[in-house]
């Protein structure tokens, strides 16, 4: 699942600049939603780290039953805070 795809899904554009607060709110529910519903591990990961950017993601423990899957997604958040301080 690509980013921009991602973004063009939930927001009808791929520029986080272009998104009217009301369509961000909608996006993030819709986005919560299909989280919720989706099986793939891969697709799930995917839809948690846009949430994350967003400030919209579920607690780890919530988000991933599998340990291996909540230690990748504390990779990504180590990855992301190192990338802020530059």
């Amino acid at each position: 699942m690509d980013f921009d795809d991602q973004m063009r899904r939930y927001f009808a554009t791929a520029d986080i600049a272009e998104i009217a607060p009301g369509a961000l709110v909608a996006g993030i529910e819709q986005m919560q939603v299909d989280f919720g519903m989706e099986a793939d591990r891969g697709r799930r990961f995917a839809l948690w780290t846009l949430m994350y950017l967003l400030g919209a993601a579920p607690d780890l423990d919530v988000a991933f039953e599998d340990p291996a899957d909540r230690d990748t997604a504390r990779d990504f958040m180590d990855l992301m805070a190192r990338a802020a301080e530059d």
